[in-house]
């Protein structure tokens, strides 16, 4: 059979939130149940199309005329929902894709997550979807929603509340009732929404697809994610890197914050990376802002439009204005745990104050007391700081004001809030009224320290996209490289290494070219791992010694390693810098190439004082990388301490990274364990790597 072509950008976006026409599969006479839902939801919403139930065994479906097929309809409908059971789902998938059905949303599940035999269905139902030409959401989505146009195409119970609120934001949730959830907390806030879509199992359409289809649509501001997983970071990170570009927030909250590291490979890097720190790695590079508070998700979408996406050269600094110390205080600290610095206000600031007649105390808030209640006060205080050079967001936390008389609270909030520099505000009392004058007039407001410090902190975290285009990368992991060709690789990126000497075991000893006192090592691609075998004789002072460490080596890979061929062993001269660092790099199975700078040493998996990109990254984002490393504070002159060379470091991690762009290479993952950091001007050098090639 001839394959039809899918539909994708603008017509996708249309078929699946603007279709003119709808069929209901498997639709429900009794409005109570799941599969009757989607009919009284359209019906009640006054969807502007066509909507066809489908059902067999009946004439009529609430009323409305029912067809026994789809092949029955008067027309090919944009969009089919298939409310029917699992077994049902691939016969209607080919049936849409012989009539021409555009897109299809399957309820059901009992696919791939059930065991090998729904495995095996959806891999048939996904199969059925590409050779017809037919765009799958799902299984196991609950629908998608356009408030605008009453497209209320869901079996979701949460959305039986009438008139939903339209507005700018779009959600993509992989959680079916977290679209419901949104909406009622978005009621409460007077947040709406311009579409909704529950994305399932991302069978056929991922989540980033269905986002990037949208971008075209002026009605939407920025977008809300709800992200369980990252199976398909590739579309995600194009989605993001085209909104960032058309300056259109992106806002997520992942699942996984808990210890869900990956597994340990032949490297640490997988398991000091970990699955959630790689994804937390991503979504900051396409410039996402990520938010571990709920509340934040919904809150925070004015603050990101308002702040925009740039390359900081400093920490972000938030000055701070309140009528009430512990409200303020709060904020202060919910701040300062998320690394975000509240900066208090220069001399000249203060003497600025002074001058409109406000006298504060000099510390990191400025705190007005109850005069802070009055406009006059409250707003002459924010044009000072608005003005104020060390500040990039000025923060307003208000007292019992803001629920007492909340118009009069938020007035001097309202009347600043055009300034150059961002304004935020947060409620200490329950303040709904305030909260929505706020909300009306385009104010980021929040209801509580937690969600403000977060939302605060997730879109200073945010990074500019880099616009670079990968080459195609190697396929899983072929083989290791021994510790010697492991070096050659290096010496092609330009990454420093000890100087080395490879002979046989079997041989003499070797001449040396450097000095003593040398370590010698096993040299094989079959041990990844030559501490675990005895692969490792340190402190060598002369040629005797070398040759009983010889004697040494063959004896532990006779007892520890049976069967394993190695007659090669390698020597270095023994190295000490001022510290030890890991640098790794690997292909993610969702991400796709990253880079990882760790403190080094035993205590590196303990600590995870490590920070990650994606790969390639320059010269400047490995500078960023290295303040993020705590360890390397040590080395960076501290109360007199001798300074490492972190430049030649920086040069280092930006070189492994560019591994990315050598697949001729075919390297799947490779690390530099430990890397010696030397002091200021001595450079940076490897004493020992692993590199796993590709096929």
């Amino acid at each position: 059979m001839e394959t039809r072509t899918s539909v994708t950008g603008a017509e996708l976006h249309a078929a699946l939130f603007n279709p003119r026409s709808v069929a209901l599969v498997g639709a429900s006479d009794d409005a109570t149940k799941t599969a009757g839902r989607p009919q009284q939801y359209l019906s009640r919403a006054q969807f502007n199309g066509v909507v066809y139930p489908i059902n067999p065994k009946r004439t009529t479906v609430q009323e409305h005329k029912a067809y026994a097929s789809l092949s029955e309809l008067p027309e090919v409908p944009d969009h089919v929902f298939v409310l029917s059971p699992t077994s049902s789902v691939l016969p209607v998938v080919e049936e849409c894709g012989r009539l021409g059905v555009k897109v299809v949303t399957i309820l059901a599940s009992g696919f791939s997550e059930s065991g090998k035999e729904g495995a095996a269905l959806e891999t048939e139902v996904r199969e059925a979807a590409r050779r017809g030409g037919v765009r799958l959401v799902g299984p196991s989505s609950i629908g998608v929603v356009n408030p605008r146009n009453g497209l209320v195409l869901t079996a979701n119970a949460a959305f039986a509340e009438p008139d939903l609120p339209k507005g700018g934001l779009f959600v993509a949730s992989h959680s079916g009732s977290m679209i419901g959830a949104l909406v009622s907390r978005g009621i409460a806030r007077g947040i709406g929404f311009a579409g909704l879509v529950s994305v399932g199992s991302e069978t056929e359409l991922s989540l980033g697809e269905i986002c990037a289809a949208s971008l075209d649509d002026d009605g939407i501001e920025g977008y809300l994610l709800f992200l369980e997983s990252l199976h398909h970071g590739d579309t995600l990170k194009a989605f993001a890197a085209e909104a960032a570009r058309r300056g259109k927030s992106v806002v997520a909250y992942k699942l996984g914050r808990s210890d869900a590291a990956a597994e340990m490979a032949a490297t640490h890097t997988g398991a000091l990376a970990g699955e959630d720190d790689i994804a937390d790695a991503l979504l900051k590079d396409c410039g996402v802002a990520r938010v571990g508070v709920l509340d934040a998700l919904l809150e925070v979408s004015p603050l990101a439009r308002r702040i925009p996406l740039r390359r900081w050269e400093r920490s972000p600094r938030v000055g701070v204005v309140t009528t009430t110390g512990g409200g303020a205080a709060m904020a202060v600290d919910q701040l300062g745990i998320r690394d975000v610095t509240v900066q208090a206000p220069s001399a000249e600031t203060l003497q600025r104050l002074r001058d409109k007649g406000i006298n504060v105390s000099p510390g990191r808030v400025v705190d007005l007391t109850l005069a802070g209640v009055k406009y006059e006060v409250m707003k002459a205080a924010l044009d000072v700081l608005l003005e104020a050079p060390e500040f990039d967001l000025v923060l307003a936390t208000i007292g019992s004001s803001a629920r007492f008389q909340p118009q009069l609270a938020v007035k001097p909030i309202v009347d600043s809030s055009h300034h150059t520099t961002p304004l935020a505000a947060m409620m200490v009392p329950d303040a709904p009224e305030a909260l929505a004058v706020l909300t009306a007039a385009g104010v980021p407001c929040f209801r509580g320290p937690e969600a403000c410090a977060d939302a605060i902190a997730s879109v200073f975290a945010r990074r500019v996209p880099d616009a670079v285009k990968l080459p195609a990368q190697p396929s899983d992991s072929g083989a290791s490289l021994s510790e010697a060709a492991a070096y050659a690789v290096l010496d092609q990126l330009g990454v420093p290494h000890a100087p080395a000497v490879t002979a046989a075991l079997s041989g003499s000893t070797p001449q040396l070219p450097f000095d003593f006192p040398v370590v010698a090592k096993v040299c094989s691609a079959q041990i990844q791992h030559k501490t675990e075998v005895g692969g490792v004789v340190l402190g060598i002072k002369n040629p005797n010694e070398l040759e009983r460490a010889m004697d040494t080596l063959r004896t532990n890979l006779r007892t520890r390693a049976p069967g394993v061929e190695c007659d090669e062993f390698l020597v270095q001269p023994m190295r000490k810098g001022l510290t030890e660092v890991l640098v790794g790099y690997k292909i993610d199975a969702d991400a796709g190439p990253i880079v990882m700078l760790a403190a080094g040493g035993i205590w590196a998996e303990v600590t995870r004082d490590r920070s990650i990109r994606l790969a390639p990254v320059s010269l400047e984002t490995a500078r960023e990388m290295i303040s993020e490393v705590k360890a390397l504070k040590t080395v960076r002159g501290l109360r007199g301490k001798e300074r490492g060379d972190l430049e030649a470091l920086a040069h280092a991690v930006s070189s492994l990274s560019q591994l990315a762009m050598r697949p001729e290479l075919k390297i799947r993952e490779a690390e530099v364990n430990p890397l010696m950091v030397m002091p200021e001007g001595q450079g940076v050098m490897a004493v020992d790597a692993l590199v796993l090639q590709g096929k």
